[in-house]
């Protein structure tokens, strides 16, 4: 990998690890459902009409839209409103990787090596010791919905290696309309009108900049750099460096947020990493033969 694109591949990761300091900046001036909603408002416009049309057929968009849009964000943006902390969000939802070998052991048939299998342990014993220090300190609930949201990644990642999208970008402006009416909705039902009017009046020149980061920083220029890598280097190559983004995760919340890392939040880092690193990177078995799949949809860990 040439010095330019390994610089490249740090500055996704450092930018999708800031993402969780942006997000939780964000949630002082948004209802985190209104605020998911207009992420994915101002990722699709103008985006999508840049792009061209679908390359996929609509109910992989409209599956991954609400699994991934609705249900995944909704419940990392509402976790973190409840109290889960930026840095250990962004540790906490890499987690992803688990569910989404268990998923595809279900439905894709996709049987873990010893070597996956013993990383998903290690991962887990991270998620036990993250959930010991955050017992210890902060709201169990809002834990498990971040938990829950990893859950729902390892699904529309499963469902996004079904479509087999062609172009990651392409895929991720289209998806991005799917969640905006029914996370409006979800919105005016539990956060109600007033406060999401209010929201929108008071709006300021740093609630518009999270949004902006959110959308079009995280998500167009992320999708779209992260694909362009993906294109030129083996996915073995490129998805080493997601590990980085919990690394950049913390750190900011850390410098910009005030955010302490105890010592056991540490050790469940080393572990959550290293867990990760053996699941995602080590070869599955298949039960059945299977077409190569193509390196763009190398799940990518925006958030």
């Amino acid at each position: 990998m040439r010095p330019a694109h390994l610089a490249l591949a740090v500055l996704v990761a450092a930018v999708w690890g800031v993402n969780f300091t942006v997000i939780e900046i964000g949630l002082g001036h948004f209802p985190p459902l209104l605020f998911s909603a207009l992420r994915f408002l101002v990722a699709a416009l103008p985006a999508v009409f840049l792009v061209g049309r679908p390359k996929v057929a609509w109910k992989w968009i409209v599956g991954v839209g609400l699994v991934l849009g609705v249900a995944k964000f909704g419940l990392l943006f509402v976790g973190m409103d409840a109290g889960m902390p930026a840095g250990l969000s962004s540790l906490v939802l890499q987690i992803q990787s688990v569910f989404t070998a268990a998923v595809a052991f279900a439905v894709l048939g996709e049987r873990p090596t010893r070597l996956r299998l013993a990383g998903m342990a290690v991962a887990l014993a991270g998620i036990g010791v993250a959930a010991v220090d955050e017992g210890a300190s902060g709201p169990l609930g809002a834990f498990a919905m971040v938990i829950a949201a990893a859950a729902c990644w390892g699904v529309s990642n499963v469902l996004t290696r079904k479509a087999s999208p062609p172009d990651a970008l392409n895929f991720m402006v289209w998806v991005s309309t799917v969640p905006v009416l029914p996370l409006l909705g979800l919105s005016l039902l539990t956060e109600g009108p007033d406060r999401d009017l209010e929201a929108l009046r008071n709006l300021d020149w740093q609630g518009a900049g999270t949004v902006v980061y959110v959308a079009w920083v995280t998500t167009v220029f992320g999708f779209g750099a992260w694909g362009w890598l993906l294109r030129r280097h083996p996915a073995s190559t490129v998805a080493p460096f997601s590990l980085l983004v919990p690394v950049f995760g913390m750190s900011s919340a850390a410098l910009f947020l005030g955010e302490s890392i105890s010592g056991l939040r540490w050790c469940a880092a080393a572990l959550l990493v290293g867990g990760v690193a053996l699941t995602s990177l080590a070869p599955a078995r298949t039960s059945r033969q299977a077409a190569p799949e193509p390196a763009a949809l190398t799940p990518s860990p925006v958030p």
